[in-house]
C-alpha cells in the first residue's frame, strides 16, 4: 500500500478521532471548525481509494422505555 498523502491523513484522523469519541460528524466537524461537506466528501472519497474508514457514530433513534402496570 502507497503511504498516505499529508491530505487524506489530515482527513482519515479526523475521521478516526471522532469515531473514537463515538461523535456524529455533524457534531464533530463544528467542535473542531471543520466544513461538515469536505469531511463528509473525504469520508467518501477515502472509502473509494480502498482505505479503511472507520465507521460513524449514529446516535440511536429510539430510547427503550420500560412501563410498569
Amino acid at each position: 500500500m502507497n503511504e498516505l498523502t499529508s491530505t487524506q491523513a489530515f482527513w482519515l484522523g479526523h475521521l478516526f478521532h471522532a469515531s473514537s469519541r463515538q461523535l456524529p460528524l455533524s457534531d464533530y466537524a463544528q467542535e473542531q471548525a471543520l466544513d461538515l461537506a469536505a469531511l463528509l466528501a473525504w469520508e467518501k472519497r477515502l472509502v473509494v481509494q480502498g482505505l479503511p474508514v472507520p465507521p460513524r457514530h449514529r446516535p440511536a433513534r429510539f430510547v427503550a422505555v420500560e412501563m410498569t402496570p
